[in-house]
């Protein structure tokens, strides 16, 4: 699904990826500390960044060191916070404000001192996430008008969103889930996969439909690539960007998740690289990005695009089935760009599902988390 019928090879971007080796299966937490810009991103991923956050060249790279120290804080805070932990995001055009959220008013001293601004909330992570995947196991049940619903820390509720507010009314009733935690919102949006793209490099499955691959990784002595689940499955056959023989796809879960991998032969070298017109990104890890940071993707279709992490944990309703646990952004993306790259500075992300809206009009992405990915698979992700 993301994938073009084509019979021609297609002038492709390659988008390396491969070549130095650190399996990271969770958030780092040493502050990276970077000495200039190009030690967090590309001049293309600088000027993405800035062309769609509307930021300017120092706001741009401020804000990438910010977001960094955010995510190695937050992994500290959310251990020592425990069971009264209600999320973390940034704010402000640098994401100068880093926000936690505690549902026990006395651990507010220690969130200033770790330097963050404490927020006291009424409910916990724990308890909106019960909430969600209560939703979660009643997704077959979901109708049609409802495609999604997400945990949303800054306002400390779960968000249902649905273009008939009383069918969703009912499905969140039956699926036993806390109703005075879901709030119901109207909403024209309709995600689905995106099956024409390209992500960081185009590959083709049995010569003819086409997705992107995410991040290289390897397994044991093995290369190969990340990708969405709903590409292919395992044991369909993939040719590169200049329908070369490439690998073969060893796993593959799509619905429920959305992810895949494929391992390649000895023609194909990894190298720890995202790219796409015209700049590379070295991926140096995968720490996870706070709600609020920003995030890019590179797609086949649109090249680079960049917005921010708006919600974590979402479940959204595909035509083909309920994906769960994955991340929605306000990034832009078209058919074509599925399957690729999500990245935060120098930190992978996740690889693109599907989304709704364009990058005229604007529109709506959700990405599958990397780290589930390399954890559920056995793989190390390719760093540079």
């Amino acid at each position: 699904m993301l994938r073009r019928r084509t019979a021609t090879g297609g002038s492709a971007l390659v988008i390396g990826i491969m070549a130095i080796c650190a399996l990271i299966t969770a958030p780092a937490v040493a502050d990276p500390e970077p000495e200039t810009a190009d030690a967090l991103a590309s001049q293309a991923l600088l000027d993405a960044i800035q062309h769609d956050l509307g930021l300017s060249a120092d706001q741009a790279r401020t804000r990438l060191r910010n977001e960094a120290r955010a995510s190695a804080s937050e992994a500290v805070l959310r251990n020592r916070l425990g069971d009264s932990y209600g999320g973390a995001w940034v704010t402000g055009p640098a994401s100068e404000t880093f926000v936690v959220a505690t549902t026990d008013a006395s651990e507010s001293t220690a969130i200033t001192e770790s330097g963050a601004t404490p927020q006291v909330v009424k409910h916990s992570v724990a308890e909106l996430t019960a909430s969600k995947e209560a939703l979660d196991r009643h997704s077959s049940t979901a109708p049609l008008s409802t495609p999604v619903w997400y945990v949303d820390v800054r306002g400390n509720r779960v968000v249902v969103l649905t273009s008939q507010p009383s069918e969703a009314d009912a499905f969140v009733a039956r699926s036993g889930a806390d109703i005075s935690l879901a709030d119901v919102e109207r909403s024209d949006e309709r995600p689905r996969t995106y099956l024409d793209v390209r992500g960081g490099d185009a590959y083709y499955i049995n010569g003819s439909s086409r997705c992107s691959v995410g991040f290289a990784i390897t397994r044991g002595t093995t290369n190969g690539f990340v990708s969405a689940g709903h590409c292919a499955d395992a044991g369909n056959a993939t040719t590169g960007y200049n329908q070369a023989a490439q690998g073969t796809f060893q796993g593959s879960s799509f619905p429920g998740n959305d992810y895949s991998w494929v391992a390649v032969n000895s023609d194909w070298t990894p190298v720890p690289y995202v790219g796409s017109g015209g700049g590379n990104v070295t991926v140096r890890g995968s720490a996870v990005a706070v709600v609020g940071a920003s995030v890019c993707r590179s797609g086949s279709t649109t090249g680079w695009h960049c917005g921010t992490v708006e919600q974590r944990d979402a479940s959204v309703a595909y035509s083909q089935g309920t994906v769960s646990g994955v991340i929605r952004t306000n990034v832009c993306a078209e058919p074509g760009d599925s399957g690729g790259s999500f990245i935060s500075g120098s930190q992978a992300q996740g690889v693109t599902s599907g989304g709704s809206g364009d990058c005229t009009s604007g529109g709506t992405t959700y990405f599958q988390p990397v780290n589930e990915i390399l954890s559920a698979y056995g793989l190390t992700l390719v760093t540079g």
